[in-house]
């Protein structure tokens, strides 16, 4: 299983938001920038290329969430973006530049934090029912919250 693949499936168990998964991919999208840019600088094409080839897999994974919304001015733009870090990518191998890999990271640095802020502001739009009280349900709540034997089987 790809590293993509596993921190998607971890940040979505958690029952994170859509936002949230969108965070982790970012993450991980600035990370194998990151890596692929150390890499070059030490002259380690296999790692470089296997660290750009990981990122183009999570552009797809954030491209494929695009193609299943429903579009607008936002999914354009969006879609311009992972065109031109696609192609930005492919250049720094070309020219073997980890400046325009980590100038790629820090673009995506820069919409994670977009994303971060929206999840941010949509989990403090949540509000707690006024009917739960928070006493009800302690460690010391009462008797009748306990789990009770049942006479019924499957």
């Amino acid at each position: 299983m790809y590293a993509t693949e596993e921190v998607y499936r971890k940040t979505a168990s958690e029952g994170a938001t859509g936002f949230s998964l969108m965070v982790a991919l970012y993450d991980t999208l600035a990370g194998d920038l990151r890596r692929a840019a150390e890499a070059e600088r030490c002259n380690n094409i296999e790692k470089r290329c296997n660290e750009v080839k990981h990122a183009l897999l999570v552009i797809a994974h954030l491209e494929d969430w695009i193609s299943q919304g429903s579009g607008g001015e936002l999914a354009d733009k969006l879609t311009a973006f992972y065109s031109t870090l696609r192609r930005k990518m492919i250049l720094a191998q070309a020219r073997r530049s980890p400046e325009i890999l980590e100038e790629q990271m820090f673009q995506v640095l820069d919409l994670r934090k977009m994303w971060h802020e929206l999840d941010v502001r949509s989990a403090s739009a949540v509000e707690v029912p006024s009917w739960v009280n928070a006493q009800e349900f302690s460690s010391n709540a009462p008797a009748r919250y306990e789990r009770s034997a049942s006479s019924w089987s499957a």
